[in-house]
């Protein structure tokens, strides 16, 4: 199964770790550090042409930005 996280991309579903909303995420600085980090390495893609509202973490280890909400991502399968 794949999830449609925006901007016409897809990710499949078993190769998902976690699903995160950035609002409330990003509350911890680990948290923040853990993406800044990953940005700075280049291990973050977007699939977001707005704000994003939620990231998507990989089991290889990638960070993906979506302006879709966690709910609406949870709900969300191809």
């Amino acid at each position: 199964m794949f999830l449609h996280i925006g901007n016409s991309k897809n990710i499949l579903c078993s190769k998902i770790i976690g699903i995160f909303d950035l609002d409330t995420a990003t509350v911890s600085a680990d948290t923040r550090d853990f993406l800044k980090t990953h940005e700075k390495n280049g291990a973050t893609d977007t699939a977001a042409e707005e704000l994003p509202k939620s990231f998507i973490l990989t089991d290889d280890n990638k960070v993906i930005l979506s302006q879709i909400s966690t709910s609406t991502l949870q709900n969300r399968e191809i």
